[in-house]
């Protein structure tokens, strides 16, 4: 019968293709989600992960949902923003003076970029408590309350000393502090990132000067933590106080950003083209004064009474609905350089608190310190932040290669 010649057909077909192995599965691995900051990031033991490198980004990418032609990664545990399409990868320490390694990887969402070039600052904030969590970090006193952990980043090669409470053997989550653009309070992390200049270009000022003119605009180009560039929101006639969402629909802003974002890349000797720069760094922040933008600036306690600086930045090619660390950190470093567009922006405003430079973000403040010895030589910038252990278990993937 010729219904029955079809069912035939359609078994025979099916059979075909489970023989050749063209149907895919799944596979897993051990894993953990944490927020660290403003971000939220995927962990793996680097033990877990394949010992041949070239594999890993195919995983990344299955488990945080990338490439989505939608945006949103709802195939995998990304969020659709940059902050949330990050991967932590940790294992035994390769320096002397660390405890553990920590690998960063911000992943591309609609795009198939797998980036190792940069280190997250908000993040790490979570690495300290996760090599606790994971014992990759051994207690030598077993009723200890507090803990230090010094990290090797192995995308920077700098060494930053993590801080903060356990209870019972743990990474504390409760506590009374809090940080803008995260809900409720949590236990207080202190990062001292040692010698943080020259994450990727060995210098402070990678072009050694305190300005430069990069496509007509005045820039500062630093290198602390990582590679940033900072421009004034007055010189592209912007306000400072600009929210992301209209920082996005500004016609042409996000790509004079850009633009400008890779010329600096260039001369910073990141790469040899401005389509070579990476899409991770140098990131790019607008700066201004908090002086006299309006009634936003007061409901938001970002006033001149309240900020030291109002900074706006951007996380692959995405504003920030926070700040980057990284950013923050190279921020409170430019401000200590005479000359550079940030310190001229404080100006010789007396700051709002002496332990640093107070930023107003898109989400609220941050304070941040930064060290200088006798010669001028940035020794340590120090950040407070919260980080919570979500889940752990094991995450799925699908394999896109056939079997």
């Amino acid at each position: 019968m010729p219904g029955s010649k079809l069912r035939i057909s359609v078994s025979t077909s099916f059979a075909t293709v489970c023989k050749r192995g063209l149907r895919t599965k799944q596979h897993s691995l051990p894993a953990a989600y944490y927020r660290g900051g403003t971000s939220r990031a995927i962990f793996f033991k680097q033990e877990d992960l394949p010992h041949d490198r070239k594999e890993w980004d195919s995983i990344f990418r299955g488990a945080i949902g990338s490439p989505d032609p939608y945006g949103r990664q709802l195939d995998g545990l990304g969020g659709g923003i940059s902050s949330l399409s990050k991967i932590c990868v940790v294992g035994p320490s390769t320096h002397r003076d660390a405890d553990v390694d920590y690998t960063f990887v911000s992943l591309g969402i609609k795009n198939t970029d797998v980036d190792y070039s940069s280190n997250c600052g908000n993040m790490i904030s979570a690495v300290g408590p996760y090599a606790v969590d994971a014992q990759l970090f051994p207690l030598i006193e077993e009723n200890a309350d507090s803990v230090s952990v010094r990290i090797h980043n192995t995308n920077t090669g700098k060494i930053i000393h993590s801080s903060f409470p356990i209870i019972d053997g743990e990474a504390a989550a409760t506590g009374e502090f809090s940080i803008d653009g995260v809900s409720g309070t949590a236990a207080r992390i202190k990062l001292d990132f040692i010698s943080p200049a020259g994450s990727a270009t060995g210098k402070l000022l990678p072009t050694g000067n305190p300005i430069d003119i990069i496509d007509g605009i005045p820039a500062t180009c630093v290198d602390a933590a990582n590679p940033c560039v900072f421009v004034r929101a007055a010189d592209l006639r912007v306000d400072g106080n600009l929210m992301p969402d209209e920082i996005t629909v500004h016609p042409d802003l996000l790509s004079r950003l850009d633009s400008i974002r890779r010329q600096a890349g260039v001369q910073m000797g990141l790469a040899d083209t401005p389509a070579a720069v990476p899409g991770s760094v140098p990131k790019i922040c607008l700066v201004a004064s908090p002086s006299g933008l309006g009634s936003r600036d007061t409901a938001q306690k970002q006033t001149s009474a309240d900020i030291d600086i109002l900074a706006r930045a951007l996380s692959v090619g995405q504003p920030h609905k926070a700040v980057p660390i990284t950013v923050a950190l190279a921020l409170a470093a430019a401000a200590r350089v005479p000359g550079s567009m940030v310190a001229e922006v404080v100006a010789d405003k007396k700051p709002v608190d002496d332990a640093g430079i107070t930023i107003g973000h898109a989400s609220g403040n941050l304070l941040v310190g930064a060290s200088f010895d006798t010669n001028g030589a940035l020794t340590s910038a120090t950040v407070f932040r919260t980080a919570r252990r979500l889940f752990e278990g094991r995450i799925f993937w699908k394999n896109d290669k056939l079997e």
